[in-house]
């Protein structure tokens, strides 16, 4: 203490000059910063289930022809797209820009079902759930944990009820739905095994029906029961949709690489990628909003607003052609997506990357709100895509174009021995 002064910490007096080095406080920053990371999506943990759910189906119009809403398909890879912009006013107006692209995959779903709703004080509930008659063995795997060792009798009660004097009962609750309930949902899932995936268990989802009164809807689901829903029937071109997947899993990571917060100094104690003070001594408990290292990805997302660039169809041989690349393509790259393989099937090509990582399973679904910026109005007219290899730097477009180039190879001749 000096000349008596009072001691108001164990490290200094009160009268004590302020130090030069920290302007008499013991750490500060000298500039106001934005925290880092979102608070928006806590808790960061995995996601509880693998399909992305929608949360939200659009607001129902009974003025608009019946039709349904969402729909699924696998994330195969991405491309890249050469278009002309159309967008007056714009410096890259009428100029070719280049655009990345995601291809994903969707065979036509199997409606199998339909769920009737009831609006309540607290929110939708179920009235009742008809089902087809004849489901195929990889929507039944859905229902059992081992299908090897199950004895394989999920619906077979349930199917006779279609035979019992003409389908009475089935009949019945379809009058039940129509009389009582305001929300209609189609059950439908995936034919996988028409995919490149080695998984034999397809994905099932509810996906509502909008337009028309309730009787309409119903009907609607009904004339689908056994029938495939393709995408074109649901999508079109140039359309705005949302894609909700899960993200790709990172595992347990630090705080650096999770948050994006500072590293610290390089001669700092016990590591630089961490949070120098993770809070004050009262309240004497780490609060919510503090950076802290845990689970990163596997998160549950939405990503809205993907401009639909071309719905290509499995049977066309040249659906990956445009009217300036007229070579007679197909979307799949040569060699295949990595990680995936070949597309034989009908698929989406969206502008942009989604959610989630290949073979993933994606939920499309249509905008929540009519889009109505010149961005989501715009017709789009691809002049390219490219199918060069993704496997290091593809320089061939076609296998008849390697092979015009390189000449025959020594793979290639038949040996006879």
């Amino acid at each position: 203490m000096k000349n008596g002064s009072r001691e108001v910490g164990p490290f200094r007096a009160e009268s004590d000059p302020p130090s030069p080095t920290f302007g008499g406080k013991s750490s500060h920053r000298k500039f106001e910063a934005p925290r880092h990371g979102s608070l928006a999506y806590l808790p960061r943990k995995r996601a509880a289930r693998h399909r992305g759910k929608v949360k939200s189906f659009p607001k129902d119009d009974p003025k608009k022809p019946v039709h349904l809403t969402a729909s699924m398909g696998y994330k195969a890879g991405m491309t890249t797209v050469v278009r002309d912009l159309d967008r007056p006013g714009a410096k890259m107006h009428k100029k070719e820009i280049v655009e990345a692209a995601t291809v994903i995959e969707t065979p036509p779903l199997v409606a199998v079902g339909v769920v009737g709703y009831i609006e309540t004080p607290r929110g939708l509930r179920s009235l009742t759930t008809v089902w087809a008659e004849h489901l195929s063995d990889e929507v039944k795997r859905r229902f059992y944990k081992n299908w090897y060792k199950s004895k394989k009798k999920a619906f077979t009660k349930y199917a006779k009820q279609h035979a019992e004097s003409s389908g009475a009962s089935v009949t019945r609750e379809l009058e039940r739905i129509k009389k009582y309930c305001t929300v209609v949902r189609v059950l439908a899932h995936t034919q996988i095994r028409k995919t490149p995936i080695k998984q034999k268990k397809a994905h099932l989802m509810e996906i509502q029906v909008n337009g028309g009164s309730v009787a309409d809807k119903v009907d609607f689901s009904r004339n689908l029961f056994e029938k495939t829903i393709e995408i074109d029937s649901i999508f079109e071109q140039d359309e705005m949709i949302d894609v909700i997947a899960v993200t790709k899993g990172h595992g347990f990571q630090g705080v650096t690489s999770r948050w994006g917060t500072t590293k610290l100094p390089r001669k700092t104690h016990k590591g630089l990628r961490k949070v120098a003070c993770i809070g004050a001594w009262h309240p004497s408990h780490v609060q919510w909003t503090v950076a802290r290292a845990g689970q990163m990805g596997y998160h549950h997302r939405t990503s809205c607003n993907h401009k639909v660039f071309r719905i290509g169809k499995g049977t066309d041989e040249g659906n990956a052609s445009t009217e300036f690349d007229i070579s007679k393509k197909q979307i799949t790259p040569l060699g295949g997506f990595v990680h995936y393989g070949e597309v034989k099937n009908d698929f989406v090509l969206l502008k942009g990357s989604v959610p989630g990582v290949k073979k993933r399973v994606m939920t499309l679904r249509k905008t929540l709100y009519p889009q109505t910026s010149r961005r989501a109005t715009e017709k789009v007219s691809l002049k390219w895509i490219d199918t060069s290899s993704k496997f290091g730097h593809g320089a061939f477009q076609t296998a008849e174009e390697k092979k015009a180039f390189m000449g025959t190879l020594k793979k290639d001749l038949i040996q006879t021995v």
